[in-house]
């Protein structure tokens, strides 16, 4: 068998669904070679072939041809997430001390008032779901920028930024007034949110297991969020992120959820539905599997 050339992610979410690649564990070093990108790269290394497997953003399923999803394996979020964040300076609009307003209207009444967004260019499934969510729920459409994934110059430049992975979980949320978009997914929809999955090329799986492949993934996830080995992974990257233990611990136990099971799966083919509504994704197409 031909060596399989992964793209990964290089954020701490991403840490457990690599510990047998990274651990040399499960024969996994022997069959893979792996790089490591940003999310919205993944998927522009399966489109150009560079990559025969990649941890995409869910928003790319739609755009790669020929693709077939790793089964029962996701980064998701079952409640608020962290690491997903729109950020924009606290309003000064003197109405939102109102205080007949309940929590929800207040929440409303503040990103209502955001004109423009700027968008992480590391993302691809976090930007879509902003887009839902503003034109859904939040007062419609908004004047998206690109830009750098850099809080600072973002908020120079626009009313509200969207930040994922790492540096979402860096930002001081007493500074700011914060938006967590898995939250809010979920308190609108009442279902799960998926980010980010597993996915093949199907030219790839030419003269290969399939079914040995994705166990590699399986127990390669199963290992990594074994209690012993989270702790290992919170010990090192809490100096590397600047982050306590205990936050990256309770961040991979309690707000990560990496199984891609049937209500995430509702949750998926909702976003995908809502998103080529509002335009943020093309017509979505069937999920297939390995």
């Amino acid at each position: 068998m031909s060596r399989l050339k992964i793209s990964a992610i290089s954020y701490l979410n991403t840490a457990p669904l690599l510990w047998d690649f990274e651990h040399a564990e499960a024969g996994a070093a022997i069959d893979f070679d792996i790089s490591y990108t940003i999310p919205s790269a993944c998927a522009e290394a399966l489109r150009a072939g560079t990559a025969d497997i990649g941890i995409i953003p869910a928003a790319a399923y739609a755009t790669v041809p020929d693709l077939l999803i790793i089964p029962d394996v996701a980064i998701a979020a079952r409640r608020a997430v962290r690491s997903i964040l729109l950020v924009s300076k606290r309003p000064v609009d003197p109405t939102l001390n109102d205080q007949s307003l309940n929590d929800q209207s207040l929440n409303d009444r503040r990103w209502e008032q955001v004109r423009t967004v700027a968008l992480d260019t590391s993302s691809m499934t976090s930007v879509a779901l902003a887009k839902i969510l503003f034109a859904k729920w939040l007062g419609g459409a908004r004047d998206y920028r690109p830009m750098a994934p850099n809080l600072e110059a973002m908020l120079s430049a626009c009313d509200a930024a969207l930040l994922i992975g790492d540096p979402a979980l860096q930002v001081d949320r007493t500074r700011y007034f914060t938006l967590d978009l898995a939250e809010e997914w979920i308190a609108r929809t009442g279902k799960s949110f998926v980010f980010a999955f597993w996915a093949i090329r199907r030219q790839a799986l030419a003269g290969q297991n399939a079914r040995a492949i994705a166990e590699f993934f399986k127990k390669s996830r199963d290992h990594g969020i074994s209690p012993k080995n989270l702790e290992t992974i919170a010990q090192e990257w809490a100096p590397r992120l600047g982050l306590s233990v205990e936050l990256i611990r309770v961040y991979l136990t309690h707000h990560i959820h990496y199984y891609l099971d049937p209500p995430c799966l509702e949750g998926l083919a909702l976003y995908y539905r809502l998103g080529a509504e509002v335009g943020a994704l093309p017509k979505p197409r069937e999920l297939r599997f390995v």
